[in-house]
């Protein structure tokens, strides 16, 4: 569990934002200040640093920049007034990942809190092609089939130049892996990098989350707030699902990448910013710009360099060691001792379709990995764990709910239609907030509903 460091000058500050991490599970540490925050970074190297903008013996911002000097991958993010706004966003662009005003909720605190860890973890999880390289300090991509290996060295050439690159492939294959070792191969390794799910973000709130917006900028717009790419400067930004971004948002996209120039939401100010993009898609692109739903000249700026992750029925060879990769991986963050897969489980593996890929085998073998005793993975073990058609092949909205229709009459939930469909509302109003990052009016912009109607039923939740 990463450690967070929190640094205010208020003594009830900290008392309160330690005691409510702590109820959440993370180990937190405080400092009154400025100069003892600096040496605690040096004696505990936290993951995330939650500090106040305004602090007596030294001014946050310098703390930021010594910070950033010293632990460039740590996370920052700082707490403000409103009145100290323009402080907060200048600390964006010094580094800090972001920021709060000044009074926040714990919701909105832990929403800022995760997104900022996980970040970082991508930040200082290196992503390596080494086969001998420790599991237990890095991710590795797996694979000496020949499709792989011109993968490899493809991204040996790719990743020291500033060139986009746009890989594509099923969902499941890696491209988050296939951008983040770009990403730790290249020069930028020590700036920002930002990965933004293009699909899983709505139109109205993914323009703002790459690009900011100005005060006023819609109902709810109380400050300026910078976006991803302005806040990513020097560094990289990991576009997944670019297929799924709308036309309105490639041209501002598309400019971006030709001369890095913007505006933000509701505003005039050409905004100058450096920044490499990566983007990925499952989607058949070259057929979307004949449909004319993807704009030609995005694709070619983009495609500069085209990576291809394959799917793993098309590398079967490559199962063998996936699996002994993730068996390793799974008995070091289990605990576990299990020696490897027997050759009648293995062959179950290679006789399997894998319709969701890497990621499909990675979940079976940790399944396998929790609750098999043996010392090696066997049959039973696999067949357990089913190799059967889940969610992921639903396609539509109507597949899904279908599909846990099934699953709640299967597994005897039979005369809970109105537990189920609390929880249903409950997921999507947690799921709200969680991509509006806390902003209530955002989170009822995504639902439909009233900002009050939102509150009603946040307070129902709590009951």
């Amino acid at each position: 569990m990463n450690t967070i460091l929190i640094v205010d000058d208020q003594k009830v500050v900290c008392y309160s934002l330690q005691r409510f991490l702590q109820s959440e599970g993370y180990d937190v540490v405080t400092a009154p200040g400025g100069k003892e925050a600096v040496v605690i970074m040096n004696e505990t190297n936290p993951g995330l640093v939650i500090m106040d903008v305004r602090m007596p013996d030294m001014d946050g911002l310098e703390v930021l920049e010594k910070i950033k000097a010293s632990h460039p991958k740590t996370q920052v993010i700082m707490m403000t007034a409103f009145s100290t706004t323009e402080k907060a966003i200048h600390a964006m662009k010094l580094g800090a990942y972001d920021y709060l005003i000044k009074p926040f909720d714990n919701d909105e605190l832990l929403i800022r809190v995760k997104d900022a860890l996980k970040t970082g973890d991508l930040m200082k999880e290196v992503v390596t092609l080494d086969e001998t390289a420790d599991y237990a300090d890095s991710e590795r991509i797996v694979g000496r089939s020949a499709v792989m290996l011109g993968i490899y060295k493809q991204i040996g050439k790719a990743a020291p130049t500033d060139a986009t690159v746009l890989i594509r492939g099923e969902s499941g294959t890696g491209k988050e892996l296939i951008a983040r070792a770009l990403y730790h191969y290249s020069k930028r390794a020590t700036k920002p990098f930002m990965a933004i799910n293009c699909a899983a973000i709505p139109e109205p709130l993914l323009e703002s989350e790459l690009f900011g917006y100005e005060r006023g900028a819609f109902t709810g717009a109380d400050f300026k707030r910078i976006g991803k790419f302005e806040q990513s400067s020097g560094g990289t930004v990991f576009l997944d699902e670019i297929g799924d971004m709308s036309l309105n948002l490639q041209a501002k996209l598309l400019r971006v990448i030709q001369d890095g120039r913007f505006e933000r939401l509701g505003g005039n100010e050409t905004v100058k910013t450096d920044v490499r993009t990566i983007a990925a898609t499952n989607k058949d692109i070259e057929d979307m710009v004949k449909k004319g739903v993807f704009r030609e000249d995005l694709y070619h700026r983009l495609n500069v360099v085209g990576i291809k992750a394959p799917p793993l029925r098309e590398r079967k060879e490559d199962i063998k060691e996936l699996a002994a990769y993730f068996i390793q991986k799974f008995n070091v963050k289990l605990g576990k001792s299990v020696k490897g897969i027997t050759t009648e489980a293995l062959k179950i593996l290679n006789e399997y379709s894998w319709p969701g890929n890497v990621r499909e085998l990675e979940n079976l073998v940790e399944r396998a990995v929790v609750f098999c005793g043996d010392d090696y993975l066997s049959v039973e073990c696999c067949r357990e764990f089913s190799l059967q058609p889940r969610m992921t092949g639903c396609a539509t909205l109507e597949d899904a709910i279908k599909y846990l229709t099934d699953l709640s009459f299967k597994e005897g939930c039979q005369g809970k239609f109105q537990d189920i469909a609390g929880m249903l509302e409950k997921s999507m109003v947690m799921r709200a907030l969680e991509l509006s990052k806390g902003n209530q009016v955002h989170a009822a912009r995504l639902l439909g509903i009233s900002r009050t109607t939102l509150r009603k039923k946040l307070g129902e939740k709590e009951s």
